[in-house]
């Protein structure tokens, strides 16, 4: 059966179809929040890494410990993929099993829609709201493990749109070849990159890279994919995020 896990680092309410299982992100820093699902802390983890890595640590549990061969996804405690149905309701409007099988059938990996940053690239638009170097250390990882990616690793970033937010459901044999080719590029720019320096939300790196990364996965690899649609179970400002994306592109650095 298809498993989405559903990244949370605090208690919440959460879908009860049994397609979705929570999974405590950051286990390491804190007592057990009985969330109902598991833990990023048990089994070959990296959740030490949480802060630095943000929800890959569950992308990381479920690779090494979730040994099913169905499908898999992740998605976030208060965002997920939006079903067609038209319900009102918090969770109804949550992708269902029936849904996301149907997608699965035709396409080999779910993904959100991309972001279109319109005046920006890709990669302008991650040193105005980070830092070049982190940029700049990736692709020379890139260099370094697998250059024959490096035509689609600036294709992606010389694009002024990708998809975000580490969301997708892929089938397992996909899922495995994206982590075993994703980790190990981390782990190179880990070992090159100082972020002593780095405000907690720029420490949060390695999440920020590997938002970019997918696509270069997917472009290298000519994959397949389909994008659904997602919602908030909480409100979005986006007056603010706008005012922040324009603050940064014009006033930052």
């Amino acid at each position: 059966m298809t498993k989405i896990f559903i990244a949370s680092h605090k208690t919440y309410s959460f879908p009860e179809d049994s397609l979705y299982m929570p999974i405590e992100v950051g286990a390491d820093f804190r007592a057990d929040l009985k969330l109902g699902g598991v833990r990023d802390n048990s089994g070959e983890n990296i959740s030490k890494k949480n802060k630095n890595f943000c929800e890959l640590t569950a992308i990381y549990w479920i690779w090494k410990n979730f040994k099913s061969p169905e499908p898999v996804g992740l998605v976030h405690y208060r965002r997920y993929f939006r079903s067609s149905t038209n319900s009102t309701s918090k969770f109804a409007s949550c992708l269902t099993s029936t849904e996301i099988n149907r997608l699965l059938a035709r396409y080999p990996v779910v993904v959100p829609p991309k972001r279109n940053y319109f005046i920006e690239t890709v990669r302008g638009q991650y040193i105005h709201a980070h830092h070049e170097a982190d940029i700049v250390a990736l692709e020379e990882a890139i260099k370094k493990l697998c250059p024959d990616y490096l035509s689609s690793f600036n294709k992606v970033m010389s694009s002024t749109k990708t998809h975000l937010l580490n969301m997708f459901v892929m089938r397992r044999e996909y899922f495995d070849k994206y982590c075993e080719w994703l980790f190990p590029l981390l782990e190179e720019v880990e070992k090159n990159l100082d972020i002593s320096k780095y405000t907690v939300n720029d420490a949060r790196v390695f999440g920020f890279l590997s938002e970019r990364m997918l696509d270069i996965w997917l472009e290298k690899n000519s994959i397949p994919y389909i994008e659904t649609p997602i919602f908030n179970t909480e409100p979005v400002n986006w007056p603010k995020k706008i005012i922040n994306f324009l603050g940064r592109k014009f006033l930052k650095r």
